[in-house]
């Protein structure tokens, strides 16, 4: 923006410092969201596991995979927190429980489930992700550069899922809840923050 005038820049100077304001607290917003959908999915995949190692024993692999990616993505939010001054949601009991419980749920229904549940949350995550990139391309390119090489190994699991996954009537009633249950908790223990955070990245 051209400021040619001292009133227009001083305008402009207050334009600026407002929308500086307003991308730090998007950042923090994606931090905070981000870290702890990563920690809900590494309390789902946990659950998965431990049941799959029962009753799906070829699932196990890839399930791990999965999980290790999980644990370095939280790892890797966790560690951009301080310098951006965000800090994890409250809710974090809530993520660990309800993932679980989801983890259980869906193994014990059937590897089919499994899928399902993988490929909602992925869904989910892959377009929070490429929303967030947008944003982030002239803000905070070094957050910006971990969140697409996030997305890459993200990207990864919903090909898998997608790929094993049998298209029934119950699968997609499973990812239709599934979505709803991760927004719904997204939402509840970030305070809201995740509707201001989505209207900013629109904004922006």
């Amino acid at each position: 923006m051209n400021c040619p005038h001292i009133g227009e820049k001083l305008m402009c100077g207050r334009f600026d410092a407002l929308s500086t304001i307003h991308a730090r607290a998007t950042i923090t917003r994606i931090l905070k969201v981000n870290h702890a959908g990563e920690y809900g999915a590494i309390r789902i995949y946990r659950a998965q596991i431990y049941i799959a190692r029962w009753l799906h024993k070829d699932l196990v692999p890839f399930l791990s995979e999965m999980l290790g990616h999980e644990i370095d993505h939280c790892r890797q939010f966790h560690l951009a927190m301080p310098s951006r001054q965000a800090r994890p949601c409250r809710a974090m009991s809530a993520w660990s429980l309800g993932g679980y419980v989801l983890g259980c749920a869906t193994a014990l229904m059937g590897q089919n489930a499994i899928m399902a549940c993988t490929k909602a949350v992925e869904q989910t995550v892959h377009r929070h992700l490429s929303e967030q990139l947008r944003f982030l391309k002239t803000r905070d390119k070094a957050l910006h550069d971990v969140i697409a090489t996030i997305q890459i190994e993200e990207a990864s699991h919903l090909d898998w899922a997608e790929s094993r996954l049998q298209p029934t009537f119950i699968a997609k009633r499973l990812e239709a809840f599934v979505v709803m249950a991760t927004e719904s908790v997204i939402w509840l223990s970030t305070q809201g923050d995740v509707t201001r955070m989505t209207r900013a990245l629109h904004e922006g």
